[in-house]
């Protein structure tokens, strides 16, 4: 009965032990970035860095062949009727839900007019400028929209980006707009920047109309009502109020399909972002569309960029900055799944 003895029931300690594992966390201390976050770098990467691009191939498609507006429009309508494709495959009707059909389709009428009105300001002032003006007014008027509509607030830090990124705005046209020339150009040139500004005062409304539509294929049917509703305003529009063109050199036809391919990624992008951060915020972050589109306009385009295009520039990137780092967080898995 020697095994029964205490001595012989010692541990063997000249067996290995086996490694010890750290502990994992439990699923509900895990984080993951929040809705905010990851509606702010998809409105960043997707939305604002592709669209920065469309301004300027606009503007080269109307020096190469001196193409209008709205058949530009046409054309990049035409990326948008594909996806009825994919509506048809998932079996949802082209138009939406009958209860969100009048909405959705007045989402699509307002980003038509704030296309239509970009387009048109690019073609008799500056690309850079035109965006500039466009998103400093869509990004003040969708947060005077959402404060009186939809009674979101906005954080210290947030208030503080939107401040300076208008104010980088401001810095950018503000000489612009204090050296119009007389006469016939001068004229033009002031249409072209209310026309910017109608675009992003349009844009705003549609951000605000979309964060109302909740069904199931709310996006795909949403940018397929854009290309319709675009295709059955600017065709007759174009042949009332333009002159068709057809371009006959490969400058012209790259700079059409390059805008509506990056037309459509911004497109669905915002759509997407507007969905998981405050509109306000979004079209702030969309400000990147204005770096991009000047440093296009001084190396593509061989267009003067003034010192205080690149100051500007500056005050938004550094607002941008803010806004990103101040909603850049992560959220407990278990409290997302509550």
């Amino acid at each position: 009965q020697a095994g029964s003895h205490p001595y012989f029931n010692l541990p063997d300690f000249t067996q290995p032990s086996p490694p010890s594992t750290p502990p994992s966390l439990p699923s509900h201390q895990r984080c993951r970035p929040s809705d905010a976050t990851k509606g702010l770098l998809v409105a960043l990467l997707g939305g604002g860095l592709p669209a920065g691009f469309v301004g300027p191939f606009s503007r080269m498609a109307y020096q190469a062949s001196h193409l209008p507006s709205l058949e530009l429009l046409i054309c990049r309508c035409l990326f948008h009727l594909p996806i009825a494709l994919l509506l048809k495959l998932r079996g949802d009707p082209l138009l939406g839900p009958p209860d969100f059909r009048g909405r959705a389709c007045l989402h699509a009428l307002l980003n038509v007019l704030s296309i239509g009105c970009a387009y048109s300001a690019v073609q008799v002032v500056p690309a850079g400028n035109a965006a500039t003006v466009r998103k400093g007014s869509s990004t003040v008027c969708s947060a005077l929209l959402a404060l009186c509509l939809e009674s979101q607030g906005l954080s210290g830090y947030d208030w503080c980006g939107l401040l300076g990124s208008t104010l980088g705005l401001i810095i950018i046209v503000g000489p612009g707009l204090g050296t119009l020339q007389e006469g016939t150009t001068g004229l033009y040139t002031a249409l072209g920047y209310v026309l910017a500004f109608l675009g992003g005062l349009a844009l705003s409304l549609g951000l605000l109309v979309y964060r109302s539509l909740h069904f199931p294929s709310c996006l795909p049917t949403v940018a397929f009502l854009f290309g319709l509703v675009g295709l059955l305003g600017s065709v007759p529009g174009l042949f009332v109020l333009q002159t068709p063109v057809l371009p006959n050199d490969p400058l012209s036809w790259s700079c059409v399909g390059a805008v509506g391919i990056l037309a459509l990624v911004s497109f669905v992008c915002v759509s997407y972002a507007v969905t998981k951060a405050h509109p306000a915020l979004v079209c702030a972050v969309l400000h990147s569309e204005v770096v991009v589109a000047l440093m296009l306009q001084y190396y593509v385009l061989y267009e003067t960029v003034a010192p205080s295009d690149i100051m500007g520039a500056g005050v938004v990137l550094g607002s941008i900055a803010i806004i990103t780092a101040q909603n850049l967080s992560c959220e407990k898995e278990g409290q997302v799944e509550e």
